[in-house]
């Protein structure tokens, strides 16, 4: 398997998600709004993605890490909803109130993620340690 390809792509995305976060503070709530709505379409793509892969995997560990990413979507939903009913509020407090969640929600989903790549860290270093075993023992077996 190539870590390194999917690593890549991995930054690739980060980039792309922190360009689209710092061009967001300086947007109107109309051009956030669509960035969310773009956000939310493509996060539905990747759990529709991530969906698909579990039925056809019988593989508990990556059924397990689909059913993360499904439960990282349901969040998400939950967000898309919280954000919908902040639309709809007028107070002001209540306002801040949310704001503050999403703030914590936000620094959450970043330690999250943070701890997700470090146990991606460690799934590939042991794959790649299980792959070398094996080469290893198979080596010594055909000797």
């Amino acid at each position: 398997m190539d870590f390194s390809e999917r690593l890549d792509t991995l930054q690739q995305r980060v980039t792309a998600a922190k360009t689209a976060v710092q061009a967001a503070a300086t947007e109107s709530r109309e051009q956030i709004g669509k960035r969310i709505d773009q956000a939310q379409v493509d996060l539905d793509r990747t759990v529709q993605n991530a969906k698909q892969e579990a039925e056809r995997e019988t593989d508990s560990a990556r059924t397990k890490w689909a059913q993360m990413r499904a439960d990282v979507a349901a969040k998400m939903d939950d967000a898309k909803a919280r954000i919908d009913k902040r639309n709809r509020q007028l107070d002001a407090k209540a306002a801040a109130r949310d704001a503050d969640w999403a703030e914590d929600d936000a620094a959450d989903a970043l330690d999250y993620a943070a701890w997700t790549l470090d146990n991606a860290e460690l799934a590939m270093l042991d794959a790649i340690d299980a792959r070398v075993y094996a080469d290893q023992l198979a080596k010594a077996a055909a000797s």
